[in-house]
């Protein structure tokens, strides 16, 4: 039981310290609790995927994958191409005007079009391959296969506690933070690392 425990700490750690980092997911998720648009249902959804992810990259999909230099340059060139796009529209959204940001920002959409939406920054992130694929499958490798499971489930419990804690706290403080100066933080901020990211992800295919 001790060494489930540890494997079940490890993952929540691990999967802890990777997922704070600002990045798609995470801006989309305070962008929706924020206005308060379909907040669960986006947790949800991302905390589903990464769940799937960690699955994937435990059960060693990930490290065969890397194998594949061909494969993964193909989803790296993908990924870029998405978070350059991405970060082009957070960057038009920060220089709009104050009033096309709150406007923006009290936006609600239909909960098919944001579960579309969560599931791109989810799904198209190469992040999300690298962190919860390739790293944390890694990791898993070092726990006996009895204990992986545990590991796994330490991971995706991370996720979890991440989104719904983030989507939901932006919620409740979103009357004292949804101003055009913090929208236009964020935007901008969403923009600056995206386009970053992306592209280092194209330089270095």
């Amino acid at each position: 039981m001790s060494a489930m425990i540890s494997a079940y700490v490890a993952g929540l750690m691990l999967s802890a310290s990777l997922i704070v980092a600002i990045g798609a997911q995470n801006a989309f998720v305070l962008g929706q609790g924020l206005r308060r648009d379909h907040t669960l249902t986006t947790a949800a959804v991302c905390s589903a995927c990464d769940a799937l992810l960690i699955g994937i990259g435990v059960a060693g999909v990930g490290m065969a994958l890397s194998l594949h230099p061909a494969l993964s340059r193909l989803l790296g060139a993908l990924g870029g191409v998405f978070v350059i796009v991405y970060g082009v529209l957070a960057a038009r959204r920060a220089l709009s005007s104050d009033e096309d940001i709150l406007r923006g920002g009290h936006a609600v959409r239909g909960r098919r079009a944001v579960v579309g939406t969560a599931l791109a920054v989810s799904l198209l992130n190469p992040h999300a391959y690298l962190d919860a694929m390739l790293l944390i499958g890694g990791f898993a490798a070092q726990f006996p296969v009895a204990a992986r499971p545990a590991f796994a489930a330490g991971a995706m419990s991370a996720s979890v506690i991440w989104f719904f804690g983030l989507g939901l706290g932006a919620a409740a403080l979103s009357r004292s933070l949804a101003t055009p100066a913090v929208w236009r933080i964020v935007h901008a901020a969403t923009a600056v690392m995206m386009i970053g990211l992306g592209l280092r992800l194209l330089h270095n295919l």
